[in-house]
């Protein structure tokens, strides 16, 4: 697939927010943490406050996985195209300053 060098950098650095946004999850493991009380209210009568995970370690990771390799991919071809394509500049751009 052909893209524009600057849609290419601009999907890297979405793909780099994304991958930090799911490292966050995946580091924090808040995705799994299971926190429960229980609280006798009475004789024979006990409240009982549960949280329970809203995703699960696979969700977390799959996701994690496929954005990063979108995301080494597409850095790959930049970094390529850093290095093997060329472009029209003044001459001037590449000389020292003289005084």
């Amino acid at each position: 697939m052909d893209i524009k060098l600057a849609e290419a950098l601009l999907r890297r650095k979405e793909l780099q927010q994304k991958v930090e946004l799911l490292k966050k999850f995946r580091d924090n493991q808040i995705y799994y943490e299971i926190r429960g009380q229980r609280a006798k209210v009475t004789e024979g009568l006990e409240e009982i406050n549960a949280n329970y995970p809203k995703l699960e370690l696979n969700q977390v990771t799959k996701e994690y996985d496929f954005a990063a390799r979108q995301l080494r991919l597409i850095d790959a071809a930049i970094q390529n195209a850093n290095w093997t394509v060329n472009i029209q500049a003044d001459a001037m751009v590449m000389e020292d300053f003289k005084s």
